[in-house]
Parts: structure tokens; sequence; C-alpha cells
């Protein structure tokens, strides 16, 4: 599948940058130059149109030049600011996932609930931001955004008794699980968009020969099922999320059962 808005294809890295400059930028720790002219820009933002351009119209169109016109300035202004694509990318995969400041957003209190909120939390960022799923974050720079949201679930799930990569290592089980599910998702909008079928249109014109294909009795089981199975109604998602954590509760209580 192409990329596009929207689009699933890997096109870009994280971390493929200038590594050092990146981190200074996230941090801002880097030297602010004390002569020439005024800034008329702020990093922020840069970095703010750029996401605005990736939203709108997918990840291959954040370029230097594009994100320069958005913000009525020349493409070379824009390198007082940061080196490049490279290094923004970066700044921009920060800024997106910056946590909610609000407590509550993270569940009852409970580890359970923590990973839950997590989970629907995460969802959510990638139906706001499709184009994430385009990047390869396999090596994330750390910046302030990243290491706050850590900081804060892995504050509410110490409590599981867990080792700490065994903690880690939850997190990245509902992460893993949270992206299958929504590349599934952009799958199926891409697919009413490249079409131009609704989910509704499509199995609507396979309906008269799958009818005539279960009443062969070739199939019985599948023949047997509800006709709700395969209906809108049922939270697949949530499904999925809350099985995984019934699997992580039983882990917790084998693991407190040993200590």
């Amino acid at each position: 599948m192409t990329s596009g808005k929207g689009g699933t294809s890997g096109t870009e890295t994280s971390g493929s940058g200038d590594i050092v400059r990146t981190l200074e930028l996230l941090w801002d720790t880097g030297r602010r130059p004390s002569r020439g002219p005024k800034p008329t820009l702020t990093l922020d933002q840069i970095v703010e149109a750029a996401v605005g351009v990736a939203d709108a119209e997918g990840l291959e169109s954040v370029s230097m030049r594009r994100v320069a016109a958005e913000l009525g300035t020349g493409t070379m202004s824009l390198y007082r600011y940061l080196p490049g694509k490279a290094e923004l990318l970066d700044l921009m995969l920060d800024r997106v996932q910056r946590p909610s400041e609000n407590p509550a957003d993270l569940g009852d209190g409970s580890w359970r609930s923590a990973l839950a909120a997590m989970g629907r939390a995460t969802l959510a960022l990638y139906q706001r931001h499709p184009w994430l799923l385009q990047v390869n974050r396999s090596r994330p720079i750390l910046g302030p955004s990243a290491l706050d949201g850590m900081e804060k679930v892995l504050t509410r799930i110490k409590p599981m008794g867990l080792s700490d990569p065994e903690l880690v290592s939850a997190i990245i089980m509902i992460d893993g699980y949270v992206v299958g599910a929504a590349r599934t998702q952009l799958y199926q909008l891409d697919a009413e968009r490249r079409t131009g079928l609704t989910d509704t249109e499509f199995w609507e014109a396979q309906t008269p020969m799958l009818e005539k294909v279960l009443a062969s009795g070739r199939f019985p089981l599948m023949a047997s099922l509800d006709e709700n199975t395969w209906g809108p109604d049922f939270d697949h998602f949530e499904f999925g999320l809350q099985r995984i954590l019934d699997g992580l509760e039983a882990f917790v209580a084998r693991r407190a059962d040993e200590a």
C-alpha cells in the first residue's frame, strides 16, 4: 500500500538525524545565538506547523519548504532553528506524545485501569495522527514528553510487584497490541478511500455468493454463527485489551503467591 494521508507504508525513521542536536532542541539546552537578526519564529511554531501538515496531508508532505510555506517564511530561515527534516520529525513525535496532566486520565488508581487507559489513549493518538504509523520508532529519541508519559504510567503500575524489565514489557505489550489495532483501522479507512466503497457496500457485494456457499453445508460451523457475529456492535479492541490485562492479572497474582 502506498503512502498518503493516513497511509501505512513506513517512510521515515526516528533518530536518523543529529542525535545530540535533536536532544538539545528537545530539552532546550542548546546555545542561542547572541548576534544576528532577532528570530521571527519559535521552534514551537515550526513543530506545530509540521504536525498540522502531517495531519492534513500525510507525512510525505512534510518538508522544510512545505513547513516554511505554511508559516509564510523562506525555507532557509527554518535552518536557523534546526538542522533539517530528520530532527524536525523527532520534535514532532515528542510533541504529539505529550501526556495528559489530569491524573484521572490514567484510570482510578489501579495498575489495571492505568494500562487500560494508556491503551485507549494510545489508540486515540494514532487516530488523531495516523502518520505516526508511517514512522519506524524502534530507536526513539527520548524527549520530555516521552519520559513524562513513561514516568506517569510506571508510577501507576509499580504496585504490580514485577521486576523493572517486566513492568516495561507490560507497557510494550499494550503498545504493540494498540499499534496492530490502529493499523487495521487505518487500512479500513484507506481501502474505503481508494475504492469508493464503504465497508457496508463492500460486504453487501459479497452477500449473495456467501449465502449460497454457506447454504451448501460445506462450512457448517460458519453457517451456524449468530447473525450479529460480524456486526459493528462488538468492540473487538476493548475485548482484546481486557484479555491482555486478564493475563497480566493472573501473572501478577502468581508472582505474589510465589513471593
